[in-house]
């Protein structure tokens, strides 16, 4: 089964969030036995500044980010039984959109991956004749990062026929137990670049936490922190090369998440960074987020936080005996249920259902085929 997808890339992860998720799932389809090819502009130079290498799974097209560029892939379109277009960072706009659309073969499912819901959903909110709203009922389907019911909602609201959430996910190749590191030995760890809709979650429960147990030590890894006023127990790491994510999740005590104020906005969006400490068989507490259930049992799996007064009471309170018997259930259950094999039995099903709808059916609307 022939796959384009149109996205922002496969070959960039520093500066795009989405790749390994990407790479996760698309990784798995062709597996499946889908013959994928994934279209992404050069619009960060991309071409001389990769982190990944093309996958051998897929065929990686990076072309010019310009109008002839655009042109160039646009009728690729019409060789494809499944059609993607998603967001999250490269060339967006209408004439690719409009163009995808229009060159699609009409047998084919035309999807619309949505990898940044909260910022897409309040864009069409402002703008009747945003592209994907003004398109929608041109979609099959729409599937998002994240956002659980109220996004689902939303979008049929605005006019999509099928709304699905696909979540993000473990790759267990990437993220899995190591020996500790002794440069990254604290009683409770974060890691993230320094953000504006990160830096009050640490201020309140990484750094207020701190404040609260002198004698515990706290780490922060990540970029952009060196100017950041902190108590005197907790040190700066640096930026964290990802080769050592394994190693800064696994050694100390226990790993703080903090959501980003933006997506959890609208909805639920469990970060990387969850399945990344889980897959390494950390210790997680977390602030607390609508949907955490669905991908961790609190108390057993994950420590759940309101604020720093019980972040600092589970780390007076954790052991390494009871810290590991949480990190070693969480492992279980991500690999048991939230791994990009999980993501792509769930894809694959969708995409199935409504290709089998569409072949008996060729003329019917996507609003005909069932959720």
């Amino acid at each position: 089964m022939k796959l384009a997808m149109y996205g922002s890339s496969l070959l960039l992860s520093s500066r795009n969030r989405t790749a390994a998720y990407y790479r996760g799932i698309l990784g798995d389809l062709a597996g499946r036995g889908y013959d994928i090819t994934f279209y992404e502009p050069d619009a960060l130079d991309g071409e001389q500044h990769s982190d990944f290498d093309p996958p051998a799974w897929a065929k990686s097209l990076v072309y010019p980010a310009t109008a002839e560029g655009h042109s160039t892939v646009l009728e690729r379109a019409a060789d494809a039984e499944v059609v993607i277009i998603s967001n999250g960072g490269g060339i967006f706009d209408e004439v690719l959109v409009d163009g995808i659309l229009e060159h699609a073969a009409g047998h084919a499912l035309r999807i619309f991956w949505d990898v940044d819901s909260a910022v897409t959903l309040e864009e069409m909110r402002g703008d009747d004749q945003h592209p994907v709203r003004r398109n929608l009922a041109s979609f099959d389907m729409v599937l998002t990062s994240g956002g659980g019911p109220p996004v689902v909602e939303l979008y049929r609201e605005f006019g999509a026929a099928n709304c699905v959430p696909v979540y993000d996910a473990l790759d267990p190749t990437m993220y899995h137990p190591v020996d500790p590191n002794p440069n990254y030995d604290a009683d409770l760890s974060f890691r993230g670049s320094r953000l504006p809709s990160n830096e009050a979650g640490v201020e309140q429960f990484l750094l207020a936490a701190a404040q609260a147990l002198p004698d515990r030590r706290f780490l922060i890894g990540g970029e952009g922190w060196e100017t950041k006023a902190m108590p005197a127990n907790v040190r700066y790491a640096g930026r964290v090369p990802s080769p050592e994510y394994n190693a800064f999740n696994c050694t100390p005590l226990a790993v703080l998440n903090v959501a980003c104020e933006d997506s959890a906005a609208t909805g639920f969006l469990p970060p990387a960074r969850v399945f990344e400490a889980t897959g390494a068989a950390a210790c997680l507490i977390t602030d607390a987020w609508d949907g955490i259930e669905l991908f961790l049992q609190p108390e057993t799996e994950v420590l759940v936080a309101r604020d720093a007064q019980d972040v600092a009471q589970y780390v007076k309170a954790l052991t390494p005996v009871v810290a590991r018997a949480i990190g070693e259930a969480a492992l279980r259950r991500v690999l048991f249920e939230h791994t990009y094999a999980n993501r792509g039995t769930q894809v694959d099903g969708l995409l199935s259902q409504r290709l089998q709808v569409r072949r008996s059916s060729p003329s019917a609307p996507p609003s005909a085929v069932p959720a």
